[in-house]
Parts: structure tokens; C-alpha cells; sequence
């Protein structure tokens, strides 16, 4: 198998998976489920999953003249965004079902979104990374308003389109500054060209300019203004992808740029990250604190999250690619499990929105409750669960790279958060149900969906209580990624090699 083949592997499944959905759906009748097609994606994800398991056996691979990097950094975040999209497809299946006769397109377009995300991760090209985003961004664009009956889900699409593409513009500008400061778009040159560079001006604004852009994907303050709204309209299984998937993708470029790309302004763009995230958190939670509709309140809990992420962007190299690995893999489970429950509790039609429609969920489906309130207690941050690890990790990176002061800020964030989530948590347990509620028309939750919503509950308990194995492989990413950043500058400069390899290269 050449490199590129095997570099690309699990996109090429994923794109020869989507274009067969694509094909059968036409040939299926109106009146026709359309859940064989989505066990067809859902067969197409797991081979793409095996396809990243068998790359990591290989270390370090380019392929396409440099533009793509296969390393056990790429491959960490292809599984998150590979497990993320089972379980939304696991979730969906039956959430189409007599509502929509175009539901194949759906699962195509989630098939689509996912080679562009896992593009983005594998890319050290900037274009390429652009590429990926347009391809993950026009896929999430069309499922916000995929419920055409919706006039929410119109309003959704339209806001999410318009104000991505304007902070699409503001990633481009960026990579084209970066451009006229060193001469080159792929990150290893970026590096090298900044210690030689004859206007560091510019090139710290085209990194402030990247940071703009992918700050609104990841929906990080002062960037966020789209978000309540466009989850709001959108149909819950898709915000439960574009709220995870979609971030990690843009956290794992993120990374890339700043720690590899831009080493040299360390010192410059902590102090940037110092102040998203502690705007991200506080914005984001006391905005949540004022959300009566749950899908808006999990958007406010979505931007503080950017923001205990972008936390360990403060830290030391090692210790922040490696806490920002972890918590990514952490608030993907937790969160898409969260939304794969509101999705079979609210149903197509959302009978279930504000917080006082699920009164009494803990007497009528005691499961359902059961496990939403787990993965409530794991946003918190509760101890055995995935949320309080990642937490831990972070703010114990953020500490042992001297900013005490952001850590104590994400603690008191934390508990903010307490109020909102143990609000919800009060409708569900404490407060008696009435024969009136919106809950009496809830349906049987299908074995698809159960089986997701217990791969993503089993995740998230698996990081809080045994979390051994998934730090090992965070570092073991950071460590790659380092390591080949070192090999880039020697090759580059060998004379000015200053990246002090300390790590063992097995």
C-alpha cells in the first residue's frame, strides 16, 4: 500500500461509503425507510475507525509532498471524530423515520462532514486545512436546516452559513498574511520562517487572524453570538455532532498552528489564549444560567467548555497538547451522549424544549433519566466521571505553567455551572409529573440509539475512572508531535536546532 493510500485511508472509506449512500438513496421508493442506508454509513464508520486503528502501526507517515502527516496525533482525533459520528448515526436512525423521505442524504452529508474534519487533522498545509473546513462546513450547514418543515431550522441554517463563511474569511486573510511573512503555507515552514522573518508584525496578525476564525468554530467568546440560536433550530442529533466533532477537528488545527507553527510567539499568543478562555468560561456559563430551553442551555455549556479547553492552551508545550487531547476525546463523549438522549426525549417534532418539559422524565423513563444525569454530572465535573478528569488535567496543566490565576477563574466557572445543571437535574428527579406533561408522548427509545448512548455513557465513565490508558495516548500524541517538529527544524536549520528532544522516540 503507498503512503498516500494509506494516509488517506479512513477518508477514502468514509467518501466511497457516502457516494454509494448517495447513489441507493434515488433507487429507493418515497415511501421506502431509509434505514438500510444508514446502517450502511454506520458499517462505512466503523471500517474507517479500523482503517485509523491500522495507521497508527506505521508512526509517523507523509504522504502528497508533505501536505498530509499521519502521526498518533492525527489518528487520536480521527477516533474521536470517527466514534462521534457512530453514535449520531446510531442515534439518527430511527429520528427520520416517517418524517423524512430524503433521510439518505442525511447520513451522506455525515459521512462528507466527517472526511472533512478528519482531513483538517491530518493536514500541515494550511489550504489543505481549508479545504477540510469547507467541506466539514458546507455538510453541517445543510443538516442545521435539514428539517424543511421548520422555520427555526431554515432561520438556523441561514445564520450558521452567513457568519461561518464571514469567519472563513478571516481564517483565509490569516493564511494569507502568514504567506507574506515567511513565504510558505505549510506549518513546518511557518516555524522555520519566523526565527528569519523580516516583519514578525504581520505574522503575529495573520495568527491572530487564524485564531478569529477557528475561535468561531469552536464557539469560543467573543465569537459565540451564533450559537444559542443556530443549536437551537437545528436538529438535535446534528447539534450533538457539530458541537463535538466540528471542535475537535478545529482544536487539533489549533494546536498544530500554535505549538508547531508559531513556537516562537509562545510568550505573545498565551496571553491571547489566557484571555479567550477566561471570557469563553465566564460568558459562557452565566449565560447559561438565564436558558430556560435545554438545547440553549447545552450551547452556553458548549462555549464555557471552549473555554476550559482553550486553558491548556496556557500551558507547557507537552503538558497542553496532551490535556487539550484529553479533554477533546472527554467533552466529545459527554456531550454526545447528552445530546443523543435529548434527541429521543424531544423526538422530531422537539415536544420537549424548555427545562420544565422534562418534569418528572425520572418517574416515566427512569433509564433515560439515568443517564442524562450522568452525563449532566460529568459537564459538572464530578469526581469518577470523564468531566472531572479532563478538568483535572487541564487546570493542572495550566498551574504547572504558571497561570495559577486562570486555573482558580475555571474553578469558580466550574461551580457556576453547578446551578444550571443541577436546574435541570431538579426537573428530572425532584419535581412530581403530571399526567399533562409533554412526556407522555415519548416513544420506545430503538436498540440502535440505546446501543449509543451506552457506547458514550461506557467512554465517559471509562475517562473519569480508568483514565490511564487515554493520558497515555494524549502524551504519546503530544510526544509525536514534538518529536517531528524537532526533526523539521534540524532538517530545516541544523545550525539552529533548538527543540531539546527529551523524549524516548518509541
Amino acid at each position: 500500500m503507498s503512503a498516500n493510500v494509506l494516509a488517506l485511508l479512513p477518508e477514502l472509506i468514509l467518501t466511497l461509503v457516502g457516494v454509494l449512500v448517495m447513489l441507493a438513496e434515488p433507487c429507493l421508493k418515497p415511501s421506502s425507510s431509509r434505514k438500510p442506508l444508514g446502517w450502511l454509513a454506520i458499517a462505512g464508520t466503523v471500517a474507517a475507525l479500523a482503517a485509523s486503528w491500522y495507521q497508527i502501526q506505521f508512526g509517523t507517515v507523509h504522504a502528497f509532498s508533505g501536505i498530509i502527516q499521519i502521526d498518533a496525533f492525527s489518528v487520536l482525533f480521527h477516533f474521536v471524530i470517527g466514534s462521534v459520528v457512530l453514535v449520531t448515526l446510531l442515534g439518527s436512525l430511527d429520528y427520520f423515520e416517517g418524517n423524512a423521505s430524503h433521510a439518505g442524504e442525511y447520513f451522506a452529508l455525515i459521512l462528507f462532514g466527517a472526511v472533512g474534519m478528519m482531513l483538517m487533522t491530518c493536514s500541515v498545509e494550511l489550504l489543505m486545512v481549508f479545504v477540510g473546513l469547507e467541506i466539514s462546513s458546507i455538510s453541517t450547514y445543510i443538516m442545521c436546516g435539514f428539517r424543511k418543515g421548520q422555520a427555526t431550522g431554515t432561520e438556523s441554517s441561514i445564520k450558521y452559513f452567513l457568519l461561518g463563511s464571514f469567519a472563513t474569511a478571516f481564517f483565509l486573510y490569516g493564511v494569507a498574511l502568514a504567506f507574506g511573512a515567511t513565504g510558505s503555507t505549510n506549518i513546518y515552514a511557518i516555524a522555520h520562517g519566523l526565527e528569519i522573518t523580516a516583519t514578525p508584525a504581520l505574522a503575529f496578525t495573520a495568527l491572530a487572524l487564524i485564531i478569529i476564525g477557528l475561535g468561531f468554530k469552536v464557539s469560543a467568546a467573543p465569537f459565540h453570538v451564533w450559537t444559542p440560536d443556530v443549536y437551537q433550530g437545528a436538529p438535535a442529533p446534528v447539534v450533538g455532532l457539530m458541537s463535538t466533532a466540528p471542535k475537535a477537528a478545529a482544536f487539533a488545527v489549533l494546536l498544530r498552528i500554535t505549538f508547531t507553527g508559531f513556537p516562537t510567539y509562545q510568550h505573545r499568543w498565551t496571553i491571547l489564549m489566557w484571555v479567550l478562555a477566561a471570557l469563553s468560561m465566564t460568558v459562557g456559563n452565566l449565560g447559561a444560567l438565564l436558558q430556560r430551553d435545554v438545547k440553549r442551555m447545552l450551547a452556553y455549556s458548549s462555549i464555557a467548555h471552549a473555554g476550559y479547553l482553550l486553558v491548556a492552551f496556557t500551558a507547557f508545550p507537552f503538558d497542553g497538547i496532551a490535556a487539550a487531547c484529553l479533554y477533546t476525546a472527554t467533552y466529545a463523549a459527554m456531550n454526545v451522549g447528552a445530546f443523543a438522549v435529548v434527541t429521543q426525549i424531544a423526538g422530531y417534532d422537539e415536544r420537549a424544549r424548555s427545562i420544565d418539559d422534562f418534569t418528572g422524565l425520572g418517574q416515566k423513563r427512569p433509564y433515560l433519566a439515568a443517564l442524562l444525569s450522568f452525563f449532566l454530572l460529568s459537564l459538572i465535573g464530578i469526581p469518577f466521571t470523564g468531566g472531572f478528569f479532563g478538568k483535572f488535567y487541564v487546570f493542572s496543566a495550566a498551574i504547572h505553567g504558571g497561570n495559577v490565576w486562570l486555573a482558580v477563574i475555571g474553578l469558580l466557572n466550574s461551580g457556576v455551572a453547578c446551578f444550571y445543571y443541577l436546574r435541570l437535574l431538579a426537573a428530572i428527579y425532584t419535581r412530581p409529573g403530571s399526567e399533562s406533561t409533554r412526556l407522555n408522548q415519548l416513544r420506545r427509545i430503538s436498540v440502535p440509539a440505546a446501543i449509543g448512548i451506552a457506547l458514550a455513557a461506557v467512554a465517559t465513565g471509562a475517562l473519569g475512572i480508568l483514565p490511564s490508558g487515554a493520558v497515555s495516548f494524549a502524551e504519546y500524541a503530544s510526544h509525536s508531535t514534538l518529536i517531528e517538529q524537532g526533526r523539521q527544524e534540524c532538517a530545516a536549520s541544523p545550525d539552529s536546532c533548538h527543540l531539546q528532544l527529551q523524549f524516548d522516540e518509541k
